[in-house]
């Protein structure tokens, strides 16, 4: 248990941001996931329109630090090498 006042204040902060963080994950796995169904399910017109707003929600996501850059380009990488792949087919 924190006993000084600014350690008090850090668990408060610590907890907020937890909160916010785990919100904007879930967001994030939500908005991919509707990528990979549109993909799975042959949509090419409902991928390539999912793919900016996607690819632009990653970006936010690794700026805010809710997840790392690496895992960003990651995410980021395989999805459109996915769509390409669909196109090529």
């Amino acid at each position: 248990m924190a006993h000084s006042l600014s350690a008090i204040k850090r668990v408060r902060q610590n907890e907020k941001r937890r909160i916010r963080n785990g919100a904007d994950r879930t967001r994030l796995r939500t908005q991919i996931k509707k990528l990979r169904d549109a993909m799975e399910k042959s949509e090419l017109d409902d991928a390539q329109k999912l793919v900016p707003s996607t690819v632009s929600l990653i970006d936010i996501m690794v700026k805010k630090g809710v997840i790392h850059e690496n895992a960003g380009n990651r995410y980021k990488s395989r999805l459109t090498r996915r769509l390409l792949a669909l196109k090529a087919s």
